[in-house]
């Protein structure tokens, strides 16, 4: 696979019966993931949702009517896990991509009894439950926390570069972001989660264990999106 340019390629694999042209392809799967030459998303995005729309369907024609709690044990154990897997990766960019799986999430919560003449927004609501954007915001935030926290065991230098600056508003772990001229390098994990996270309060930053971390996390999120309803 050649990522980043259409220029003619050729590589041969050298064995005892002589050198073979290795196939080029398109797109590839790997550890689930379909990734594809020109690093975009809406493949993997359209595989996910209808796992998760298949899904969707053995549950309604099982069971005649669901509760809240039945719901939300069906739902965070066998539809999002689906919408969420290693979503790091392949985080969605492209509007059309983003609302195909904000689609499934909003034909499940239709699944409650009491709620078909709510509106999505009141759904969500009466479930306990946040718009996937959100989740997945809140789940790269969490994932930063983890790599520079050593949590993950991995050299968070692989991913970010700490800011050079005496400027310590918000807090004194920011992020350097790097410039990016295409738009899929500017949706990477290591790029799209830099300006969230300089903008976290310095006791959300100072989070002392995960736990901690991920509750003073959902205070400021709940706080900020109450401010801007």
């Amino acid at each position: 696979m050649s990522i980043g340019h259409n220029l003619p390629t050729a590589y041969y694999l050298t064995g005892v019966n002589g050198a073979k042209q290795i196939e080029q392809v398109p797109e590839e799967r790997d550890l689930g993931i379909l990734i594809t030459d020109e690093i975009k998303w809406s493949k993997q995005c359209n595989s996910a949702a209808a796992k998760a729309m298949s899904v969707l369907g053995m549950i309604k024609r099982t069971f005649n009517t669901l509760n809240k709690n039945m719901f939300l044990t069906l739902y965070s154990t066998h539809i999002r896990p689906h919408l969420e897997y290693c979503i790091q990766v392949w985080a969605p960019y492209f509007k059309k991509d983003i609302e195909i799986l904000e689609k499934v999430q909003r034909h499940a919560t239709k699944l409650v009894r009491c709620t078909k003449n709510l509106s999505y927004e009141q759904r969500l609501e009466y479930l306990g439950l946040y718009p996937l954007p959100r989740r997945r915001q809140r789940g790269d935030l969490i994932e930063t926390y983890k790599i520079l926290r050593n949590i993950e065991d991995l050299d968070y230098r692989k991913f970010f570069i700490r800011a050079d600056t005496v400027q310590l508003r918000r807090h004194n772990y920011k992020l350097y972001k790097n410039r990016s001229l295409k738009q899929c390098r500017m949706c990477f994990f290591s790029q799209r989660v830099v300006n969230c996270w300089n903008l976290l309060p310095q006791e959300v930053v100072d989070a002392q264990s995960l736990e901690v971390f991920k509750n003073r996390l959902g205070k400021y999120m709940d706080n900020e999106l109450g401010n801007k309803s």
